[in-house]
């Protein structure tokens, strides 16, 4: 039996955005200790006959947590969306797909491994690379293996219990 792999090498597929920077906001760069700073400053420098009230100070500081604490929440649900994905991805190795390359044409084949392409999985079907978002039919065993016999097994097992119930 082959091992199936999972792979997390980097893509050489020129859909590949991961290479291009990203527009980024500069205040996603601030950290808590940024936010720190900045009170600290303004505290020093506030004006000694109208110093700043100490609720604005606690609000002030709840909203820094609150906002450290979603970040680390998001960062948390980041990461278990890649894993889920990631094993939804490898159960298909082996299988056989039908899905849409990043070109818009279909891609019919056996899902060989699973590669992380900008923190989405992707499966390589032959020379083809498909977003897991891009599978549109997941094929059964049997579809693939020339033995179907064209039997509806779901028709047969309804006759048989109508025949079972007839006779009763």
């Amino acid at each position: 039996m082959a091992t199936d792999a999972i792979s997390t090498k980097p893509s050489s597929d020129p859909a590949d955005l991961s290479r291009y920077k990203a527009n980024t906001d500069k205040f996603e760069d601030l950290q808590i200790e940024d936010f720190i700073k900045m009170m600290v400053a303004e505290l020093q420098n506030q004006d000694p006959l109208n110093p700043m009230d100490n609720a604005q100070i606690l609000q002030q500081m709840s909203q820094m947590q609150s906002l450290n604490s979603t970040e680390k929440l998001n960062t948390t649900l980041d990461a278990v969306l890649l894993g889920q994905n990631l094993s939804n991805a490898g159960s298909l190795i082996g299988k056989t797909i039908v899905g849409l390359n990043d070109k818009g044409k279909d891609v019919t084949g056996e899902v060989e491994s699973v590669t992380i392409v900008g923190g989405v999985p992707r499966l390589i079907v032959g020379e083809e690379s498909i977003s897991l978002n891009n599978v549109r039919l997941i094929l059964p065993p049997e579809a693939t293996d020339g033995t179907d016999t064209g039997t509806d097994t779901g028709t047969d097992t309804a006759a048989s219990e109508t025949t079972d119930s007839a006779a009763a």
